[in-house]
């Protein structure tokens, strides 16, 4: 005997992962959809007028994130100014195939599309780094290089904001990673579903309370065009371990995803940690909690030769900014000698 739908009680085709309630396609695609909006509204993330730059890799979660952005935009008369940013770390095989996703994406969405790549903003691609440091640490490496890429490319485009397909299984992932780490400041953060300082450009997460599992069959239903290859450098990742630990959970109790979000959002720092003071890079402008942010540390060190001293212990970091420091100073001192020159030349003529 067919299952009915619990909303309109025609034939469910679907059981959802979150809840497990039985639903039939339509209502699906209305539940999925409303709640995100009811996500957005309940946080204010966006106002009208805002320039939205939307991240797009090509994969099924920015797919998604592009193709409800745009119905939602239409539907509720948000009235943003909509674009797809996307990031090209240099992978060959991988990115520039998912990349061609992203162009037809923009075709069936006719939204703006700028393509920025690591090769331009910092002089590296993912392959070359690969070839200098090996597979163990090359996620640290694109993650730093694709956060600051994404920031620098919604300058560029004048945008308000960043949002960006980070679901709930991503941000439980990383709740976990940084309990792991002892890593009290991102655990902070990874929770927020909008995160910016005064004077950045803020990024929002609208699939915060957003299934994995949902994602992909809303865009397994609706046809939706996506890549679906994994990236070549990722199988040694970290978050692969958190990952397979909460699919494990997931298995026993579904809401253990929603329950580890909350978790992080609740746990309390207590007065006595000092936490890390945000500033600014010396060198970029870029946020850093230190002289140089973590971009320029590792662009120093691959240019060196010594990549693997802008990872692991604080040691290593260091003697990196013990030496740009000196180089920095060396560069101003050449400069200030050149100006008093330049003023005693000038003084001699008069």
């Amino acid at each position: 005997m067919p299952i009915p739908c619990v909303e309109c009680g025609k034939r469910a085709i679907l059981k959802r992962p979150k809840n497990r309630k039985e639903l039939c396609k339509e209502c699906f695609y209305a539940v999925f959809e409303y709640e995100i909006h009811e996500t957005i509204m309940s946080n204010n993330l966006f106002s009208p007028g805002e320039t939205i730059a939307i991240g797009a890799s090509g994969g099924k979660d920015s797919t998604v994130l592009a193709h409800i952005m745009k119905t939602l935009n239409d539907q509720y008369n948000y009235g943003l100014n909509l674009m797809l940013l996307s990031i090209d770390e240099g992978i060959s095989g991988y990115r520039d195939d998912s990349l061609e996703t992203v162009k037809r994406n923009q075709l069936q969405y006719d939204l703006p599309l700028k393509i920025l790549s690591y090769q331009e903003l910092y002089g590296w691609t993912m392959d070359a780094i690969v070839k200098e440091i090996g597979m163990k640490n090359n996620c640290t490496f694109c993650g730093v290089f694709r956060r600051q890429a994404l920031d620098r490319g919604a300058a560029m485009l004048k945008c308000d904001k960043i949002v960006t397909g980070h679901n709930a299984d991503d941000i439980a992932e990383t709740v976990i990673m940084n309990i792991l780490r002892g890593d009290i400041a991102r655990l902070g953060r990874c929770t927020s579903i909008s995160t910016g300082s005064e004077g950045l450009i803020s990024r929002c997460k609208p699939f915060k309370y957003t299934y994995e599992k949902e994602i992909v069959m809303y865009a397994h239903f609706k046809k939706l065009d996506y890549f679906t290859t994994e990236c070549i450098y990722s199988p040694n990742a970290y978050r692969g371990h958190a990952r397979t630990y909460l699919k494990d959970l997931e298995k026993i109790r579904p809401r253990a995803i929603i329950d580890i979000i909350t978790s992080g959002e609740d746990m309390a720092i207590k007065d006595e940690v000092k936490m890390p003071v945000q500033t600014t890079c010396e060198r970029c402008g870029y946020i850093s909690s230190a002289e140089l942010c973590k971009a320029c540390i590792m662009l120093e060190g691959l240019n060196r030769g010594q990549p693997l001293l802008s990872v692991g212990k604080n040691s290593k970091r260091k003697k990196i900014l013990k030496m740009t420091s000196a180089k920095l100073t060396s560069s101003a001192d050449v400069v200030d000698s050149n100006k008093t020159v330049k003023q005693q030349t000038v003084g001699q003529m008069f």
